[in-house]
Order: structure tokens, then C-alpha cells, then sequence
């Protein structure tokens, strides 16, 4: 189906509109994969603050014109399928490497964090980062464990003292 010169300036405004909120992005092909297993993905992203399109490259070039995802032109080649995470950086990541797993027509092409091309094979370095609520029970957990620690070492020296008072 033919795209009318609006319909393609629409595109462009509304994944660069995407493009400028997200915090990363993830290109990949979906050639070969069925209809129902990318709507089950798309409902997937929606739930996970994940903005998922499929692009005309010539359209998504344009698209990422001047963000921080400029780097990813060179990956717009074949079908393409774009993902931009809005809440965390990992989310787009963490969901395509997924769902790769399942459909092995899937194939991530490249990702983006701030400004820097990822290539896909690095996907681990967005997919395994934690989320705010995993950072937090981590930073509370390493937190507790030196109280812990600073809490005997003054119990020892009060023992010592004591000992040397007696």
C-alpha cells in the first residue's frame, strides 16, 4: 500500500516524537515472524513502556535526525523494526532478547544508549541492567551489610576496652 506524503510526514513526526523521550533503542528484523506473535509482542511493549514500530528505513532515517539514536542509520536495511524504551533503559532490550528466544526468525540488528551504537550481540549490556526497584534493594542490601559490619567492629573495640578496664 502506497504511503501518501502525509501519511509519511506523520511517521516521522511521531517516531521522532518517540525518539526524543526514550532513553534507548533497539533495531531488529521481524521478517518471518507471525502476525499473532507481534501482537502478542506489542502488547507486551505497551505494558513495559515500550514503543514499538515497524519503519520504512528511508522514514526512520529521517525519524532519528538530530537524537541521540543518529547513530543507528547504518542499521536501517531491510525490514525494520524500532523499539524505544520511555521508562527504563534496559526495557527494550530485555523484551526483544526475549522474544528472540522464542521466534528464531527474530534478529536484533543493533541498539542505542546515549549516543552510542551497541552492536547486537552486546544486547546483555542494556538487557542485564537493573531496574530502579532491583538498584535500590541492591544499594539497601550492600547498605546493610556494612551497618552490620561498622556495628561489630564497635562492639569488638568496646569488648577490648572493657577487658582492659578489668
Amino acid at each position: 500500500m502506497a504511503l501518501g506524503l502525509e501519511d509519511k510526514k506523520a511517521i516521522v513526526a511521531e517516531v521522532s516524537e518517540a525518539a526524543k523521550t526514550a532513553l534507548s533503542a533497539v533495531v531488529a528484523d521481524s521478517r518471518g515472524v507471525t502476525v499473532s506473535n507481534m501482537t502478542a509482542l506489542r502488547k507486551e511493549a505497551r505494558e513495559a513502556g515500550v514503543y514499538v514500530r515497524v519503519v520504512r528505513n528511508t522514514l526512520a532515517r529521517r525519524a532519528v535526525e538530530g537524537t541521540d539514536f543518529e547513530c543507528l542509520t547504518e542499521s536501517f536495511v531491510g525490514p525494520t523494526l524500532i523499539a524505544f524504551s520511555n521508562e527504563h533503559p534496559g526495557a527494550a532490550a530485555r523484551l526483544l532478547k526475549a522474544f528472540a528466544k522464542t521466534n528464531s526468525k527474530f534478529e536484533v540488528k543493533a541498539l542505542a544508549f546515549n549516543g552510542e551504537l551497541i552492536p547486537a550481540g552486546d544486547i546483555d549490556r542494556l538487557a542485564t541492567l537493573p531496574t530502579y526497584d532491583e538498584a535500590i534493594a541492591k544499594l539497601m542490601s550492600v547498605m546493610q551489610g556494612a551497618t552490620s559490619k561498622f556495628v561489630r567492629t564497635l562492639a569488638a573495640v568496646r569488648d577490648q576496652k572493657e577487658q582492659e578496664a578489668a
